[in-house]
Parts: structure tokens; C-alpha cells; sequence
């Protein structure tokens, strides 16, 4: 079993446009004489690599600790696509995609509003992508809006750098925020080494 870290790290990855930055600051340390070392971070619950609950865009959505845990778990495609993916480009694809489908596009793939209409007609759970939002700039509410009345999770800020298109077993647990919109999460894709069972 080969295990890829798709994972960003949160203290040196970008924020998104206009959210706060993400500080740490030292409350104790052994180096200033402290007996043990002690750490507070603050951070936006989008920073990173972070799952959108719907409630992000939906007022009525599920909040992150809402979402059944199975859709973090479990057999997913990773897919290179450059640019933004329209509704005819979903139609084409879906059929050769599992329930959890991660866009793999260096930092420039996103979705539009027909390309959610089609994932949110379909059978997916989770949609992911290395960009740092699954929605791109001019037009963030629209995509996002469909995915969360759909009641579909959002994967982003992943890094796919070392993986190959295909099918993996996907795991990304949201840490578990009580009744908020986001959380961060640590993604990981198990791949089955070829020739073993």
C-alpha cells in the first residue's frame, strides 16, 4: 500500500484573499527555560488544505460535525483538468468517476455554475481541487451554492503535485468543530500497489 500526503501545510500555505493570516505564538518553550513547550495558533477554518461543510454558503446546511463521516472515507478519482470544467465537461467525466472526485489542475481548476449543477444532479458526496477555492474568482457564490444545497462536501488547498490520475481510497476527516462552516482536515490517498492483493 502506497500512502500519498495530499495535504498542504496550514502554517506556510497562502490564505485565501481577505482572510486572516495564520500566526502561532509561543506560550512556553523548553529553549527560554520553560519545562515544557506550549503552542496557541490562530487560524481562519479555511486555511490550508480544509473541508467546506454546506453550511459555508448555506444557511440551512450541514455544519462541518453534521457531515456523515463516510464521506470522507473512501474510493475516489483524481482527475488533471486545466481551467474552469463547464457542465458538459462534468457530463463527459462523471460516468468514469467515483463518488468523491478530486480536480487535479496545479492551482487553476475550478468549477462553474453548470458544472455544479451537473455534481449536484449526480451521485457525488465530495468534490476536491488544488486550488484554493472549487469556485473560481468571478464567480464564487454561484458553484458553491449548488454544492451545498446538494448537500455535497468541498475539498480544497490539496496538493496532488505527486499523484496520478486514477482511483484511490481517499481519507480526509474534518477535525470536529461543533456547528461551524469549515474545518481543516489531513488528506491522504491510499494507492494499491500493482501485482499485490
Amino acid at each position: 500500500m502506497i500512502i500519498h500526503d495530499i495535504s498542504k501545510d496550514t502554517l506556510t500555505t497562502p490564505v485565501y484573499d481577505g482572510d486572516p493570516q495564520t500566526t502561532i505564538k509561543k506560550l512556553k518553550s523548553i529553549d527560554n527555560g520553560d519545562e515544557y513547550n506550549l503552542s496557541m495558533l490562530s487560524m481562519c477554518v479555511h486555511a490550508g488544505t480544509h473541508i467546506d461543510a454546506p453550511l459555508h454558503f448555506c444557511s440551512d446546511g450541514n455544519a462541518v460535525n453534521s457531515i456523515r463521516l463516510n464521506t470522507f472515507y473512501g474510493k475516489c478519482t483524481v482527475i488533471s483538468v486545466d481551467g474552469i470544467l463547464t457542465g458538459e465537461d462534468m457530463e463527459r467525466l462523471l460516468p468514469y468517476c467515483k463518488k468523491r472526485i478530486l480536480f487535479h489542475g496545479e492551482g487553476n481548476t475550478y468549477i462553474s455554475h453548470s458544472a455544479a449543477i451537473v455534481l449536484a444532479a449526480s451521485r457525488a458526496v465530495l468534490v476536491g481541487t488544488d486550488a484554493d477555492s472549487i469556485a473560481p474568482p468571478f464567480d464564487v457564490l454561484k458553484p458553491h451554492l449548488e454544492l451545498a444545497r446538494a448537500g455535497i462536501a468541498v475539498l480544497e488547498n490539496l496538493n496532488l503535485s505527486a499523484v496520478n490520475d486514477g482511483e484511490y481510497e481517499l481519507c480526509a476527516f474534518p477535525v470536529k468543530l461543533g456547528g461551524l462552516e469549515a474545518a481543516p482536515c489531513r488528506a491522504i490517498l491510499f494507492e494499491q500497489e500493482k501485482g499485490l492483493n
